[in-house]
């Protein structure tokens, strides 16, 4: 097996978070060595990438010579290539990512491999036609390792409220719908419904109502100070910016839907024995994943208020044991983003 060629040095410390938590407390640190960028005396920034429990992603998916897997979430490529080395010659990987930047990455990354991985721009919420369409039926495992990559909070799309930039927030640049969008114009009884449900901010409705009188908000920069003056900054571990960039990002890439939509195409896409593993990184997209695995063990998706069964419901998958399993005590002593990550992992039943 060739081994792929190294990463330039021109990259960024890549590690998926959903929730900002870790990140921004490394943006607040004054230890450069946990900086979220490192320069050198030129201004080049890099690092290397790193994906978050990787090998027991690889191991849950029980990864084996000539299968074929689905990478949903395609970022800097590290499962992929984990599936690309695991599934050996004859496998094949599928990679998917709606940000067409990561897609151009792969593509150079990937190279030497063309006749083997299948790379498309696209949100996973539309797995199922991608991956009928590119010959991936009844594939060994699907992986998802769901949020936003440290690449993609200094793109220059507003992601970080470190940023002085525009408020864009889209995975996918050819959406219609942007953070200035959801800033500017929705009312602030939508902006505090958004940052309650998406952002589990206590001070939703005083954060909404500053962003209102506030207005016009054009960059990330200036979102995050009518946020730390409206929610106040008491030198915590946690920027009082953080949930309202993570809600108004998820509500702009409606990841929680797509999310769930997901998950269930994924199950279908599955062989009997086929196995699908989640990485997620906080409480709202957990519960989604144990949701989405719960319905799909079951025998019955009735409403409880059903006096009989009349879904017809058959179970398609068991849960892997241990229901949830989380980062080694090594992995988080050396990527301390990792330590909000769980994972959840099923597999598809078999037939009789």
């Amino acid at each position: 097996m060739k081994k792929l060629g190294k990463v330039s040095k021109r990259t960024l410390n890549v590690t998926h978070t959903s929730s900002y938590d870790d990140v921004c407390q490394e943006e607040a640190s004054d230890n450069t060595s946990s900086a979220l960028l490192k320069q050198t005396e030129t201004g080049e920034r890099f690092s290397r990438h790193v994906s978050v429990m990787l090998p027991e992603s690889i191991q849950a998916l029980s990864v084996q010579p000539g299968g074929t897997y689905i990478d949903c979430t395609l970022g800097e490529g590290g499962h992929t290539e984990a599936l690309i080395q695991g599934s050996q010659s004859s496998g094949k990987v599928l990679g998917l990512d709606a940000d067409s930047e990561a897609i151009a990455r792969a593509h150079h990354r990937f190279a030497l491999y063309k006749d083997r991985v299948v790379l498309v721009q696209e949100n996973f919420r539309h797995l199922e036609a991608v991956a009928k369409e590119h010959g991936f039926r009844n594939v060994d495992g699907v992986v998802f390792d769901v949020g936003i990559n440290t690449r993609q909070l200094a793109s220059g799309r507003g992601f970080s409220f470190r940023e002085d930039a525009p408020l864009d927030m889209r995975f996918d640049t050819r959406q219609d719908l942007t953070a200035d969008d959801v800033v500017n114009r929705y009312s602030e009884h939508e902006l505090a419904k958004v940052l309650t449900e998406y952002g589990e901010e206590p001070h939703a409705r005083r954060i909404a109502k500053a962003m209102v009188h506030a207005r016009p908000i054009r960059t990330a920069a200036h979102l995050g100070q009518v946020v730390q003056s409206a929610a106040g900054y008491a030198g915590g571990r946690i920027h009082p910016a953080t949930r309202t960039f993570q809600a108004i990002r998820i509500e702009v890439n409606q990841e929680l839907k797509s999310l769930e939509d997901a998950l269930h195409q994924a199950v279908r896409l599955l062989k009997p024995g086929g196995r699908v593993a989640v990485i997620s990184f906080h409480s709202l997209e957990d519960r989604i994943v144990k949701q989405a695995f719960n319905q799909e063990s079951r025998e019955c998706v009735c409403p409880p208020s059903a006096p009989v069964c009349v879904c017809n419901h058959t179970p398609m998958v068991r849960t892997v044991e241990p229901r949830l399993w989380r980062p080694s005590p090594q992995e988080v002593g050396v990527n301390i983003r990792s330590r909000s990550a769980r994972m959840r992992v099923a597999e598809r039943l078999r037939e009789g």
